[in-house]
């Protein structure tokens, strides 16, 4: 016999299903905890054995107890009677005997000790009484601790289990059966991943073996699988791991707590996808619609579309919408459809299958796109099939091209602005492996509606801006290359894309007497009210002109017609050229002054008295006589060709002298070269540009 708590040799722990013990094995604290002392006696009541925990539980040593009366060194007096007769009977009968029994301490205290009793035979057939004690209140908290266990273990709605050293299962309550769909016999003795083969058991392992190792819990690891519970969907569980030790230090295993967590990560998820959203449109609004040209709104739609939601991005309108007018399409009526824009988050052959941009086509009414802009609604098709491909290309050899891409996702939505269906936003998936879902499609429909309105301002914008610009060239001079002595070349430049109409005008106007009259003005203001403005003041120029007035004379006639016009303001330059006295004489209303070139002299800005622009009225006119030889040029110009916002006005004029500078070229060729070099695409004014030369008289 062994008493508890004596030296063994350490070894390997045996666990639960393991084979019989071989050799000697680590012991287990428990015993140590309880303190179990035990007492042999003999048929007289003597004390034959006294281990080292009835030492410490009653506080005799054993030479103090060996041989003496159990009942007269541990009971009361009042006690003697009960206890001699629970002895007899466990002597005489062989029943054994437990319960809690008050004892007298060396120390002159009384302890209740729990007591197991039993009669022992030994080989000779003597008779010995075994008592195991051990102190009750010991007992009575190791007792409450085990029954709180195992309420808690049963009864709790936290997935519990035990591993042991190798990772596999020892234990598992209820409510880890109930998570994991597999009974609580069919855990034990199996490891993670044969019992869940669709969790991340690799990760699992490693997190348990690391607490294995370091004893430092882990707590609210989160991971993501499915169970035989749910085998469909997707799940979350937060598991919290803890190293289990005895009293002795000795590692059992690890205790794993499992919850499910699944409503909570669905709604970070879907706060996250929420958040990703709000940061997607915010995006949106901050790079859709910088200018109100219509392409380049179109692509900065399908710049932000790729790759937040697709790989592959267009931007269609309908054509009568770009021309301004409205268009409804009948269920079997075909749809003709401008390409705008086309992005794609890298070179793909998918990309050679959609529609170039500018181009117009004719998409019949078995198209996907047909169906969006038809209907108004969007159209998902979440996974692709190659049935659905020649619905979604614009050709059969398009629709090879995108099986070869690996097209397996699309999605259109409508571009709707003011109740109107203006075209779609077509996006492909290819590299994403995430087929379009509910949260894309939300997320294109915000898109598509914010950018809608834009592309709607645009090409209303545009539409607004063409007729003023056709209103504008009508009212424009067709002239000869040659009248009155003169050469002429001419150009009118429109601001750039973004930009409104101006009222810039030039005129050349054949005189009397072989003299011919020069033009050039701008009409302050943008837009249809401009262009109107412009042509009531040429008209009124041409008119009087036809009347031979002095310059300045005619720029008086004309600040009252301006004055007259809205309140409208126009800078103006006026020149009549005469070639028998060879001279020309100009009278300037708030214009930049023309330049002169003679051969043999460097470009000059003529010196003329500024004047006020037409239209501030009660400011005289005068005019200049400028000296006008065979060979010399006379260049006129609005301001639109030399002012900008980031160059002082003399610098640009001494780069205009610059450009003009050298030898004598074809007209033509010096106004390409003038609105080429100095006035930008993106310049927010127009040109326009008059150049003469003098001929010789035949």
């Amino acid at each position: 016999m062994t008493a508890a708590g004596s030296p063994v040799a350490r070894g390997d722990e045996p666990m639960p299903g393991d084979g019989p013990v071989r050799g000697p094995v680590r012991p287990s604290g428990l015993l140590d905890v309880l303190g179990v002392a035990s007492v042999v006696l003999d048929a007289e009541g003597r004390i034959v054995l006294w281990s080292p925990q009835a030492e410490e539980l009653f506080g005799y040593s054993a030479q103090e107890a060996l041989g003496r009366s159990a009942v007269r060194l541990m009971i009361h007096e009042q006690h003697f009677d009960v206890v001699v007769k629970l002895f007899a009977d466990v002597m005489e009968t062989g029943e054994s005997w437990a319960g809690a029994f008050p004892i007298r301490h060396k120390d002159g205290s009384t302890r209740l000790v729990e007591f197991r009793n039993q009669r022992l035979l030994d080989d000779r057939g003597d008779v010995y009484a075994l008592g195991l004690a051990a102190d009750q209140s010991t007992v009575r908290r190791l007792e409450r601790d085990v029954a709180l266990s195992t309420r808690v273990v049963s009864q709790s709605p936290i997935g519990l289990a035990v591993l042991d050293t190798d990772l596999r299962y020892v234990s598992v309550n209820p409510a880890l059966e109930q998570l994991n769909g597999v009974p609580a016999e069919e855990h034990l003795g199996r490891t993670v991943p044969e019992v869940l083969p669709d969790v991340d058991a690799a990760a699992l392992e490693s997190a348990v073996r690391q607490v294995l190792e370091t004893g430092v819990p882990l707590v609210d690891q989160s991971t993501i699988g499915r169970t035989p519970a749910d085998p469909d969907e997707d799940h979350a569980w937060s598991l919290s791991m803890y190293r289990l030790e005895d009293a002795l230090g000795t590692v059992l295993g690890v205790a794993c707590m499992v919850v499910d967590v699944t409503e909570q990560h669905r709604a970070q998820v879907e706060a996250e996808a929420a958040r990703r959203r709000l940061a997607v449109v915010a995006d949106a609004s901050a790079r859709i619609g910088t200018t109100l040209e219509l392409e380049r709104t179109a692509h900065e739609l399908a710049d932000v579309a790729v790759p937040e939601l697709a790989d592959i991005a267009a931007v269609d309108l309908l054509d009568a919408v770009v021309e301004g007018r409205r268009s409804i399409l009948g269920p079997a009526e075909p749809a003709v459809i401008r390409a705008l824009a086309v992005q794609a988050g890298r070179p793909s052959e998918a990309l050679d299958a959609a529609d170039p941009p500018g181009q117009i086509a004719r998409y019949a009414p078995d198209r996907l796109v047909t169906q969006c802009v038809r209907t108004g609604s969007p159209v998902l098709v979440a996974e692709v099939e190659p049935a659905d491909l020649p619905h979604i290309a614009r050709s059969p050899e398009a629709a090879e091209r995108l099986a070869r891409a690996g097209v397996h996702s699309y999605l259109a939505v409508p571009l709707i602005a003011r109740g109107e269906v203006l075209g779609a936003l077509d996006l492909k998936r290819i590299d994403n492996p995430l087929p379009f879902g509910d949260d894309d499609l939300l997320l294109a429909r915000e898109l598509a509606s914010r950018a809608a309105v834009q592309i709607d301002n645009a090409r209303w914008y545009q539409n607004a801006r063409d007729t003023a610009l056709t209103l504008q060239r009508s009212l424009l001079p067709c002239h000869p290359p040659t009248t009155g002595g003169l050469e002429v070349a001419s150009r009118y430049q429109p601001a750039g894309a973004t930009a409104e109409v101006g009222g810039d005008w030039f005129d050349v106007i054949p005189l009397d007497g072989g003299k011919t009259a020069l033009v050039v003005g701008d009409v302050m203001g943008s837009g249809v009210n401009a262009a109107a403005t412009m042509g009531r003041l040429r008209t009124a120029t041409t008119t009087l002109a036809s009347l031979d007035l002095d310059p300045a004379r005619l720029l008086e006639h004309l600040d009252k017609t301006t004055d007259g016009l809205d309140h409208s303001i126009a800078t103006c330059v006026y020149a009549v050229h005469d070639p028998q006295l060879r001279q020309c004489r100009i009278a300037n209303a708030g214009h930049l002054p023309p330049v002169r070139l003679r051969d043999g002299h460097a470009p000059e800005l003529l010196e003329l008295p500024t004047g006020a622009p037409l239209g501030v009225g009660g400011v005289a006119f005068s005019t200049t006589t400028v000296a006008l030889e065979p060979g010399d040029r006379l260049v006129f110009y609005t301001d639109g060709l030399v002012e900008t916002r980031q160059h002082p006005l003399d610098e640009r004029l001494d780069t205009l002298l610059h450009l003009l500078d050298g030898p004598d070229r074809p007209l033509e060729e010096v106004c390409d070269l003038l609105l080429r070099t100095l006035h930008q695409p993106d310049n927010s004014d127009d040109v326009a540009l008059l150049i003469a030369r003098v001929v010789t008289p035949v």
